[in-house]
């Protein structure tokens, strides 16, 4: 809740002072809105931060993404604030809607990352940032139902970034590693843990080819953990992103998330715009 009020209180201020907005970056390099809410890609956090502010600058992003699967639809929006290029604050609310079952999932998610080490174009070594993200259902009944131990919990990560110039026949290429350790089920949205499994490490990657600065393709990979009866598969997607300016981008992709909560084969359409100062 802290955070929250704290990345509140920075929008506004922001919105006041047009000259501390971030725009000492190359053109996409900060990638675009994750569906947790820290800057990223869809799926995986990266190393860089939101936005495009360097190391005298402050930048704010705001974000919202659909999701649309063959039985489920999640819908996230939320905002980031990039401190100095050092420290990105972020908050997201996710909507997970279950026809089936007439119901809808709410999660909120604070999360902060610091970048450690490097740069994602000028340092030799890739960008290492280390980042939290506190995850917390609005209901956790159907959780409980599914045999979550817990309504709320936290993820640790570790991710590694960096932006090869003209490496592929001319193009720039992409990549990011990231380790997280976590407990949540299907993001969190199925609660945390379960009777007798919780945290584990599981491993993220993301690759891309930019076919000019403002398009980039590219793939993401992220293993899931096995927590309660129901199988959760590992998730990836083939995503298209579009950076016109550095005030708007836009990503669309297509999603292969396997099995969920017994539904089999969910895979679907993305689209997430983000929006930047």
């Amino acid at each position: 809740m802290l955070l929250k009020k704290v990345c509140s209180a920075g929008l506004l201020s922001l919105f006041c002072l047009h000259c501390y907005a971030g725009n000492g970056k190359l053109l996409a390099t900060p990638g675009v809105s994750q569906a947790e809410g820290s800057g990223g890609g869809g799926l995986v956090p990266w190393a860089q931060l939101a936005g495009y502010a360097s190391r005298d600058e402050v930048a704010v992003n705001g974000f919202c993404s659909r999701a649309n699967l063959s039985d489920y639809r999640l819908d996230v929006c939320g905002a980031q604030l990039n401190l100095y290029d050092r420290v990105e604050l972020s908050y997201a609310r996710q909507k997970f809607d279950v026809p089936a079952l007439s119901t809808q999932i709410e999660q909120d998610i604070s999360g902060i990352k610091v970048r450690l080490y490097g740069d994602l174009v000028y340092s030799v070594w890739p960008q290492i940032s280390a980042g939290w993200q506190h995850k917390s259902l609005k209901d956790g009944t159907v959780a409980k139902l599914v045999g979550a131990a817990d309504t709320s919990g936290d993820d640790f990560y570790l991710a590694a970034s960096k932006l090869h110039l003209g490496a592929v026949a001319g193009y720039n290429l992409f990549w990011n590693l990231t380790t997280r350790y976590t407990e949540a089920n299907q993001l969190g949205l199925l609660g945390f843990g379960s009777a007798d499994k919780g945290r584990s490490i599981q491993f993220e990657g993301s690759t891309a080819v930019f076919l000019s600065p403002e398009w980039a393709v590219g793939v993401e990979y992220r293993q899931k953990p096995n927590n309660l009866g129901l199988k959760e598969d590992d998730w990836g997607d083939l995503f298209v992103a579009w950076f016109p300016n550095k005030h708007v981008s836009v990503t669309a992709a297509w999603l292969q998330l396997g099995e969920i909560a017994g539904a089999k084969d969910q895979s679907g359409w993305y689209l997430s715009i983000t929006g930047s100062l």
